[in-house]
């Protein structure tokens, strides 16, 4: 059974719902998660899942700069969280806020570390986007993504 940190930024509560749609569709398909709001994050816990997912807002097209600080900080971690899986998701206000590049840079990150990431065939392609709050399709979104990690953690730790 993994082990999934989902961490979250969340201003007006549509980033969080979000993060909670995941972690329940995670534990749904039996892993362990520890939900948090990245200021409730320790960069140097990172090591002890096997999963990470971060979730954050669209800001000018990139994720929020708490997300962004928590990233820079585990540069600590450097070759420390190779092999892990990595997943993002993100909400805004627009249909062409940034929902994907948000998520794209995020998954940059995890890339740099080494870091496993996993697309979605069928869906948000790159990672679950709302915009404004997350509705019906968001929330199924977040879910099944949440499983598909969970599901390909399990995979990948043997």
């Amino acid at each position: 059974m993994s082990i999934i940190a989902v961490i979250y930024c969340s201003r007006t509560g549509n980033t969080q719902k979000m993060a909670e749609e995941v972690a329940r569709g995670a534990q749904g398909a039996g892993a362990t998660v520890d939900l948090m709001q990245v200021d409730e994050a320790n960069v140097e816990e990172l090591t002890k899942y096997d999963a990470i997912i971060i979730g954050s807002p669209d800001y000018y097209a990139g994720m929020a700069a708490e997300i962004k600080e928590f990233l820079d900080a585990s540069v600590v971690l450097h070759g420390k969280l190779a092999g892990k899986l990595g997943g993002a998701f993100s909400s805004s206000a627009n249909v062409g806020g940034g929902n994907e590049t948000t998520i794209l840079s995020i998954l940059q990150a995890f890339l740099v570390h080494g870091m496993a990431v996993m697309g979605e065939a069928i869906g948000d392609h790159f990672g679950p986007v709302s915009v404004n709050a997350p509705d019906d399709r968001v929330v199924h979104q977040c879910r099944t993504y949440g499983q598909s990690i969970a599901r390909l953690a399990d995979k990948l730790r043997g």
